[in-house]
């Protein structure tokens, strides 16, 4: 199916959760709690550190398999990521969550974390996939992050990531990440969501004390008080980049749209509140053959939540899950 040609449903937001951070706080609390990923296997990677995959059972040995990737300082166990999972096996897809470094419960062996371009983590995962299973087709999802990491993982290959995938979506994406930093410094509740990164980011960086110590100041990587600040002191040092500006301009996923040659559906909305909606890549779409933007007035961050608080249900994860179903197994992505 042409990311084209397809047409979500129409959204409905839940009337109660009226504005952005409504969204984006119900819908985190109100997503079904079950876990649909059965299995665990580590990756051993090329620079000797690890990667761990949450599988969910297979759907049958021809189901397409898809490649889920979460959000900042979130893993294979938030609840975003099992209903979406659970979306796709219902689509008759096998799911594979992965886990970026240090995500999964456990620190990763080497001073390296993952961070928003950083793609030969995902790149390495689908070409053990593709070797792996030759003959089913293969997909990728992206929540946030995990979503600008694809995107620019896409637009990187040569062929714009045809030998990679054969279908991808992308929810919630920070296209342009210093305007992102902007919106989240200048907004109280911007400020907020900063602080609950934070506190999960610096908690990391604690653990791997024994291994960081030596390459950074472990002191001014603990007072950052922003995104920016973070990215200054520990991101772009450890990633061999000169700045934040500078791993920020790399790094943005809307540099590299117009290079993909994937069928891609981009779910957005316009009051995302790690987004001003002027940075929204509407003209990239419009001009790309591989590219569908659907753009929603509401639905916060990975929010799209409609229903009652009792029978909540989530816009996103289930037409993003019918797009990769419907493509993946007609061939015609």
């Amino acid at each position: 199916m042409d990311a084209l040609k397809f047409r979500p449903r129409a959204f409905r937001p839940a009337r109660w959760a009226p504005g952005p951070h409504a969204q984006t706080l119900a819908a985190r609390l109100l997503r079904p709690s079950d876990v649909p990923y059965t299995e665990r296997e580590r990756l051993w990677t090329p620079d000797e550190d690890f990667l761990d995959l949450d599988w969910a059972p297979d759907s049958g040995k021809d189901a397409p398999i898809v490649l889920v990737m979460h959000g900042l300082e979130g893993s294979a166990q938030r609840r975003y990521m099992r209903n979406v999972a659970g979306n796709l096996v219902r689509a008759g897809v096998r799911p594979v969550a992965l886990n970026f470094r240090g995500c999964s419960g456990e620190p990763n062996q080497t001073p390296h974390f993952y961070h928003s371009g950083k793609t030969d983590d995902p790149e390495f995962v689908i070409t053990t996939l593709r070797e792996r299973y030759p003959t089913r087709r293969i997909g990728a999802l992206g929540f946030s992050l995990g979503g600008n990491v694809l995107l620019k993982l896409m637009g990187e290959q040569t062929d714009g990531g045809r030998s990679l995938l054969d279908a991808a979506v992308v929810i919630s994406v920070p296209y342009d990440l210093a305007a992102g930093c902007d919106l989240l410094e200048r907004t109280r509740m911007g400020r907020a969501y900063t602080a609950y990164f934070l506190r999960s980011l610096q908690r990391k960086i604690r653990l791997k004390d024994h291994l960081l110590r030596d390459v950074m100041d472990m002191n001014t990587a603990a007072s950052a008080r922003t995104i920016r600040e973070f990215d200054d002191r520990v991101t772009a040092p450890l990633h061999g980049f000169a700045s934040a500006a500078e791993y920020y301009d790399d790094s943005s996923s809307v540099r590299y749209l117009d290079r993909i040659r994937v069928p891609t559906l981009l779910l957005h909305a316009e009051d995302d509140p790690f987004l001003p909606p002027e940075f929204i890549p509407k003209r990239q779409a419009e001009q790309s053959a591989s590219l569908h933007l659907s753009l929603q007035l509401r639905g916060g961050h990975v929010g799209f939540l409609e229903g009652s608080p009792r029978s909540p249900s989530f816009w996103a994860e289930e037409e993003g899950a019918r797009f990769l179903g419907e493509s993946l197994k007609t061939g015609s992505g």
